[in-house]
């Protein structure tokens, strides 16, 4: 690969991205079990991995050029445009897109742990605002912003690879902080669950969860 990628090098950027986007993952999901630190460690790897290729070095698309035949004479830094042939305006469409999700996934993964926070402090079983709509608005809002940011706007061979493992590893956790809640809560848990999903909200309340503003959702069957 003889020709330059636009937007590499960047190390000092890099270090940057990693070190905000890890605070704020370490600030909003606290990690404190081995399983909840199990889960952190695999999105810490795919930020660390996903903005070096970002602005570091781009890995995936010397890969693909080196083996894959991909069109070395025609390269930009997004690997869709570039394999896809769609050009810089491919690039701007996988990039608003991307950022659309990353944004209202960071959105709903922090509110989630807002209203999470304020129910502890109550000690009473959380379900309204957007865990009216999802039981773990914050692994929503999680999994969007990571496929926004590594799989939509920046895949890399790494992000790809590790976006269905980390939601299965939060997926096992959920199950298991699910059965921590229904030894305090019983029947008024169980109830919850059947009538509200793990992840992913009904099709007629996306725009609800989208929003990520309602506070006042409400106890919907």
């Amino acid at each position: 690969m003889n020709e330059a990628v636009a937007h590499t090098g960047a190390w000092g950027f890099t270090a940057i991205m990693i070190v905000v986007a890890s605070w704020v993952l370490y600030r909003y999901l606290a990690p404190k079990s081995w399983r909840e630190w199990a889960s952190a460690g695999l999105v810490q790897a795919f930020i660390i991995a996903l903005y070096a290729e970002m602005y570091g070095f781009p890995l995936t698309i010397y890969l693909m050029v080196r083996f894959f035949g991909l069109d070395g004479a025609n390269l930009n830094a997004s690997l869709w445009s570039t394999a896809l042939g769609v050009g810089e305006l491919g690039m701007m469409i996988a990039m608003v897109l991307g950022y659309a999700l990353l944004f209202v996934g960071i959105g709903l993964f922090i509110q989630g742990w807002r209203e999470l926070y304020r129910a502890r402090q109550q000690n009473r079983l959380v379900t309204d605002g957007l865990y009216a709509l999802v039981r773990h608005p914050q692994y929503t809002g999680l999994f969007l912003g990571l496929f926004g940011e590594g799989v939509v706007h920046w895949p890399t061979v790494f992000s790809v690879a590790i976006f269905p493992v980390i939601v299965l590893a939060y997926y096992l956790l959920a199950r298991s902080e699910e059965k921590k809640v229904l030894a305090q809560f019983g029947d008024e848990y169980r109830a919850y669950q059947r009538r509200v999903p793990m992840f992913i909200p009904r099709l007629n309340q996306w725009g609800r969860l989208l929003d990520g503003t309602s506070t006042k959702v409400g106890n919907e069957g």
